[in-house]
């Protein structure tokens, strides 16, 4: 959810002593890089999920404040919109079959959430984009009562100074060109978050190489193919969320000024590149300063919150964010990648996330990176092609050239994927489990985005419209989600 405010506007005085802070901020965690020890006894991962709530009619129900009552967890949180919460899944190691506990504690969880949601009348859709919203259910009480939203919502329309503009155009040749009063589209892009804890030395190369694998993510985890009753991309979540949450005039764009959701523009040396182009290139949305004086805790040989720094990095959206991060006094650091959608499945999910930590293994430990041989472009490139195209999609690679995406991963990246994750010391048995649904994915041709729009297909040849074929494939893939058994192998109508 990111971090609480108290206001949702503020004074000048305010965002110019914020600025002031940041900057202190980032001197201080500047030093810190070189002299301050960062928490690693244990390489920890993390998880975060997005869901959706629907009825039984398979429509967006805005009322997670009764669901979240109902189920009485605190792993379970708000998010965005009234029709979404957030699964927070505690830090664990990898080493062993701590992969397989997870699934079976995640799967216990979901179910559990299920049971109580039904009790407040809704269901728990586990998808990158709910394919039943529409814009009429932006037409009422749509966002989560927090203060968070409500300033990002102020904020970013006052850095606009206009409605955002959504002109999303897909494959087939249906597109989606509307004009939006607030930031309710962005609620719909639902994800999974995948977090690892990375020693300051090596966040360069770790940051890289999830960098340079966050196209084949897509490409094999593909799940948002509609939007407002659209086939759009396959993973429409990307140019969605970038578009939703555009704090640029269409002259600032025309000058060159980055976005907020951004894949970035270069390679890294450092995790401070990235803190100090947050703070170079991005204005203020939410100008909240504390009280810390981060100087003085640093001298007495204390860990800084840093709470301006992070407050800001939370409104730079990068598929691969950097967090800076205090858990028991201890500083540590960590990866956010945010490229996956939600679901389909646990299982589909344990398998991408399997799949991420192997390969950002092996190639951020290569003596001859991957970085080294291509350039930046080509890798946001392939981004938005696999995002666009899904499995389907090309992509450029070092030695391999221009190569189909399933192609790729079968030849090349599923073997560094078991080679990353025996170094980790994950079990053969977890490695066969979560490699082997990728492997199968790969050759069937199947992900969620295909199989979602080969679904709502043969519903539409059985002479049911648009908004019918959406709910009943929703309906179906609702019980594929609650059998675990992976996408690829689902029914079709």
């Amino acid at each position: 959810m990111g971090e609480d405010v108290s206001s949702t506007s503020y004074t000048r005085e305010q965002r110019q002593r914020y600025r002031e802070k940041v900057r202190q901020d980032l001197d201080v965690f500047e030093r810190m890089l070189t002299t301050h020890s960062f928490e690693f006894e244990r390489q920890l991962t993390g998880m975060e999920i997005e869901l959706n709530l629907v009825d039984s009619h398979m429509q967006p129900t805005m009322n997670n404040a009764e669901v979240l009552r109902s189920i009485a967890d605190e792993d379970y949180q708000t998010e965005l919109g009234q029709y979404n919460i957030e699964l927070n899944v505690s830090p664990r190691p990898m080493p062993g079959d701590a992969a397989l506990e997870l699934e079976a504690d995640l799967r216990t969880s979901l179910n559990r959430a299920e049971k109580m949601a039904l009790e407040a009348d809704a269901q728990i859709a586990m998808i990158g984009i709910l394919p039943t919203i529409m814009p009429e259910h932006f037409t009422t009480q749509w966002m989560s009562a927090n203060a968070r939203y409500a300033a990002l919502n102020e904020a970013i329309f006052a850095a606009r100074g206009e409605d955002l503009f959504i002109d999303i155009e897909g494959l087939t040749g249906e597109r989606l060109a509307m004009y939006a009063d607030s930031i309710a589209p962005e609620s719909a892009c639902t994800s999974v978050q995948l977090h690892l804890q990375v020693q300051p030395h090596l966040f360069a190369d770790h940051w890289n190489a999830a960098q340079a694998i966050s196209g084949i993510q897509l490409a094999i985890g593909a799940n948002s193919p509609y939007f407002f009753g659209k086939q759009l991309w396959h993973e429409s979540r990307i140019p969605l969320f970038e578009q939703a949450t555009d704090t640029r005039s269409v002259e600032l764009k025309a000058q060159g000024v980055r976005p907020r959701v951004w894949f970035g523009e270069r390679w890294i040396t450092s995790i401070f590149d990235l803190f100090e182009e947050n703070v170079r290139y991005f204005p203020a949305l939410l100008p909240e300063t504390s009280d810390e004086d981060p100087v003085a805790l640093f001298e007495a040989g204390k860990a800084p919150r840093l709470s301006e720094l992070r407050l800001h990095n939370g409104t730079v959206y990068r598929w691969n964010r950097p967090i800076y991060d205090i858990v028991d006094g201890k500083p540590h650091l960590r990866i956010e990648n945010r490229v996956l959608p939600a679901g389909p499945t646990i299982l589909d999910g344990m398998a991408n996330s399997a799949f991420y930590y192997g390969v950002v293994k092996i190639l951020a430990d290569s003596d001859r990176p991957v970085w080294t041989r291509m350039s930046f472009s080509a890798a946001e490139d392939n981004f938005t092609s696999c995002a666009r195209r899904g499995i389907d999609a090309h992509v450029y690679w070092p030695g391999f050239g221009e190569v189909s995406a399933d192609e790729l991963v079968l030849r090349h990246l599923l073997p560094l994927a078991h080679e990353g994750l025996a170094k980790w010391g994950v079990a053969t048995a977890v490695r066969d489990r979560y490699l082997g649904v990728i492997e199968d994915r790969c050759r069937a041709g199947v992900n969620g985005a295909s199989w979602q729009i080969a679904c709502v297909n043969g519903l539409e040849e059985q002479g049911k419209d648009r908004a019918a074929a959406l709910s009943g494939m929703l309906q179906r893939y609702l019980d594929g989600m609650h059998s675990n058994e992976p996408v690829h192998t689902w029914p079709l109508p």
